[in-house]
């Protein structure tokens, strides 16, 4: 009897040992922007799905701050940018395994709380005095282009705080704490009816184009590969337009 507890105990272990050994499960570490976040949940889960033994662990951040996580040698095996100009941080310091592709779109909207009630219906609205507005940090992709917006529009913000991603600048306005922000469309859409978007022409004079590249001296370099060409392929566009992003194709 002692010796059949023994083996029952014993033949998990060697299980569970044989599990490690074996190799079977892979890790693929993907840094993206934090207006990817809902959508590449989706598209990491659809790989996953494809690829035995693979687990895609997402990291969302500003672009800014992942540049400098991956500059500072963090262990990515994939970059999304928000915005050419912080991919091509990386590309100058050589971190990038191949060239990056666009594989997206995005546009500005105002977000405000449910019911918009600071009544904001123009752009030019976000410069009324007292009030309380929030924006990306201008080293953030949806900074950057919420400040050439205004440039382009002749209006001058006057933001009570400017954050470091656009999922910061949402909660804000989800929060109660400001009466408006300025968003990506897909964030809008992804909020649903925690918040109601105001849409405005001049959004169409800057166009956000989101690059992907596998990571330098990534430890599953061919993997990162794939992952870039599931995002460029069919799953990966579709999940991408499913959330509002627009296509790089002409």
């Amino acid at each position: 009897m002692k010796k059949l507890v023994l083996l029952a105990l014993v033949l998990p272990l060697v299980a569970a040992c044989g599990s490690d050994d074996d190799g079977s499960s892979t890790t693929l570490t993907v840094y993206a922007a934090a207006s990817l976040t809902a959508s590449f949940e989706e598209i990491a889960a659809e790989f996953e799905a494809e690829h035995d033994g693979v687990e895609v662990r997402l990291s969302f951040g500003g672009s800014s701050d992942l540049v400098t996580q991956i500059q500072g040698g963090a262990p990515a095996d994939v970059f999304a940018s928000a915005d050419t100009a912080n991919m091509d941080k990386l590309v100058d310091d050589d971190l990038t395994g191949a060239d990056p592709q666009g594989f997206a779109t995005n546009t500005l909207e105002i977000v405000v709380p449910p019911g918009n009630p600071a009544g904001i219906t123009s752009f030019q609205d976000l410069a009324k005095p007292g009030l309380n507005l929030v924006v990306c940090a201008p080293a953030v992709p949806c900074g950057a282009a919420s400040q050439q917006v205004a440039e382009n529009a002749g209006v001058t913000l006057s933001p009570v705080s400017e954050e470091q991603s656009v999922t910061d600048v949402l909660a804000k306005v989800t929060s109660g704490e400001a009466d408006a922000g300025l968003v990506y469309v897909t964030d809008v859409q992804a909020a649903g009816d925690d918040v109601e978007g105001v849409e405005f022409p001049e959004s169409d004079s800057v166009v956000n184009t989101y690059p992907i590249a596998p990571v330098e001296d990534s430890g599953e370099a061919d993997l990162a590969e794939e992952f870039v060409q599931f995002v460029l392929g069919d799953t990966g566009q579709g999940v991408l337009a499913d959330f509002g992003f627009g296509s790089t194709s002409p």
